[in-house]
């Protein structure tokens, strides 16, 4: 068990190449806020990844990537648990308990499968349409108390509270029933192309996509041809989505309020503006980079994390698959 009395937060992430900028502001600079008041739990969930065909040899080193990433990003191995969900065995486990006291109708009803389904009808496979209940099989685990999402995966945590209370409900309470945080400004990062949709890591349009490793030249060059309007006003309102997008970007790095933004730049030209914003970002993502080469030169180290971060996982995830054993009635 953690030796903790802190709540206990879980996120997790796929490791799906370099990290976009979206998941820096939305996920990791909201993590490392709560590392002083909560036991973090942070997974890179590389199983969640299989419901996409891998190469192997590259997948190893996406994944280490990823690792490194979250390191250089800020996140401390001694302060919060990192380790890659594969390393304990538990998730797997739990997943076909909670399998079975998921029903059809509640899966059918996922966004995300329908939406992936489309755009990989090549490989719709039953790992991509069981995902909610891994996910869920991840949180439960830890007994968690908050999870922070992007609104995207707000669907997700509210089936894993569902299964959580329906389990708890038939056999006793072996769950705690996890809280959403979602964050009020920066949750949701938007493409630059298209200011509508949410920046993802798997955009087919890499120019609406900051990477966290892109260089500092494609990042100027990704920021400049950002999707505006004709406008020519800095004014953060959802008729124009461009600009308000680059306004919470400007707002979570330097850091701000949305209003000081508008306030400071209330006559200023959008092409001011998009240079200070890369400047911005150039500016706050170059000490990552380094950060993130150190990691990578140092492989040793790397083990020595995510071995740690299993040990003390699985440690938590054995004490939770123990109860959930003894409600079931299987025999321990």
């Amino acid at each position: 068990m953690t030796s903790s009395n802190k709540p206990i937060i879980f996120s997790g992430a796929q490791p799906s190449g370099s990290m976009t900028l979206g998941n820096y502001i939305g996920a990791v600079q909201n993590w490392k806020e709560m590392e002083q008041d909560y036991q973090c739990i942070f997974s890179i969930v590389d199983l969640h990844s299989l419901t996409v065909r891998q190469d192997p040899k590259q997948f190893k080193k996406t994944v280490l990537s990823f690792l490194a990433q979250y390191l250089a990003c800020g996140l401390d191995p001694n302060n919060s648990i990192i380790f890659f969900q594969s390393h304990v065995k538990e998730h797997s486990e739990l997943s076909w308990i909670l399998g079975c006291n998921t029903y059809l109708g509640e899966l059918n009803r996922m966004t995300q499968f329908k939406e992936k389904s489309e755009r990989h009808a090549d490989n719709v496979n039953a790992g991509l349409y069981t995902y909610p209940i891994l996910m869920a099989a991840d949180i439960l685990l830890y007994q968690t108390d908050l999870v922070p999402v992007g609104e995207d995966q707000k669907q997700h945590l509210e089936l894993a509270r569902d299964i959580a209370e329906r389990f708890n409900g038939a056999y006793g309470n072996a769950f705690k029933v996890p809280e959403i945080h979602i964050p009020k400004i920066g949750a949701r990062i938007m493409s630059l192309q298209e200011p509508e949709k949410k920046m993802s890591k798997s955009d087919e349009n890499e120019k609406g996509v900051l990477f966290l490793l892109d260089e500092e030249n494609v990042i100027r060059k990704k920021i400049k041809r950002a999707v505006t309007d004709n406008e020519n006003q800095i004014a953060y309102n959802d008729s124009q989505p461009g600009i308000k997008n680059l306004i919470t970007i400007y707002s979570k790095l330097k850091p701000c309020t949305v209003e000081e933004v508008v306030e400071e730049y209330a006559d200023q030209g959008y092409g001011t503006f998009k240079k200070d914003v890369a400047d911005l970002v150039v500016d706050r993502l170059q000490p990552v980079k380094d950060e993130y080469n150190k990691y990578m030169e140092n492989k040793d180290y790397l083990e020595d994390v995510y071995h740690e971060g299993a040990r003390k996982a699985a440690e938590i995830a054995a004490d939770t698959m123990e109860k959930v054993k003894d409600k079931l009635g299987l025999v321990n």
